[in-house]
């Protein structure tokens, strides 16, 4: 028979303990896919935030890096590994949250490592707390009432953001909901790690997720919820590319 289909390589062979309808593994395949279309495996770094994600699923080189500061860890690594493929897995409370200076810091260095910010809305490992990028009106455990205003501030853009940083020569965002936007997605990593291979600059690429547990919904609501709450306020898209800003 004709094989059509094959696991990455880059990722190892065990079993993922996420819970059903968390869109991590995607991420995993979409990222593992382009570092073995690149042919890059021996060469790649990944550095691990703290969160739900391991990159022990990945089969390559990895270090974890204290809360929020895997973007300072990969700054360090890119001092002694030249020309290593290095980047960074966080979610959004460990890149926009928590550590959201260390991400802004590294872009302004014009670090030649990329990001990769998985954002389901809340601290998710740690128990559901607010994160950076929880929605106004959003349930976590510490807006049981969900997120307002005028006590929890606006929920941070953190994509725009980075944008608007000189350093920063390649910004993205997209999502793991629908197999279009999956598609559109491995678009925006690989285009990252093509600039970094490169030699450009930082890169940062945004992945919306979804987090059926934290948010108390079914796994395929949680999709649906991607679609209506999320998208609408994180639009999908390039939002920074070598030729400038979008």
């Amino acid at each position: 028979m004709e094989k059509v289909y094959a696991k990455p390589a880059s990722l190892a062979n065990i079993p993922l303990h996420y819970c059903p309808g968390c869109t991590h593994g995607i991420a995993h395949k979409l990222i593992a896919e382009c570092i073995d279309e690149f042919g890059i495996r021996e060469k790649t770094i990944g550095v691990a935030g703290i969160g739900c994600s391991f990159l022990n699923y990945f089969d390559i080189d990895v270090i974890g890096a204290a809360h929020g500061r895997a973007p300072a860890t990969a700054s360090g690594v890119r001092r002694v590994q030249p020309d290593a493929f290095i980047f960074t897995y966080q979610g959004d409370g460990d890149c926009s949250t928590i550590g959201a200076a260390e991400a802004l810091h590294a872009a302004a260095r014009g670090e030649k490592i990329t990001t990769f910010m998985i954002n389901n809305g809340v601290f998710a490992m740690t128990g559901g707390q607010k994160s950076a990028t929880t929605l106004l009106g959003q349930r976590t455990t510490t807006t049981q009432d969900g997120r307002q205003a005028e006590r929890d501030g606006l929920p941070l853009k953190f994509a725009e953001i980075i944008a608007q940083v000189p350093g920063a020569v390649y910004v993205a965002r997209g999502a793991l909901n629908s197999i279009p936007n999956i598609a559109k997605a491995k678009k925006y990593i690989k285009r990252a790690i093509e600039l970094q291979l490169e030699g450009k600059g930082y890169c940062f690429v945004e992945l919306l997720s979804t987090c059926p547990t934290n948010w108390g919904l079914h796994p395929k609501e949680a999709l649906k919820w991607v679609e209506e709450k999320q998208i609408p306020y994180y639009p999908l898209g390039e939002f920074k590319t070598p030729e400038g800003v979008a």
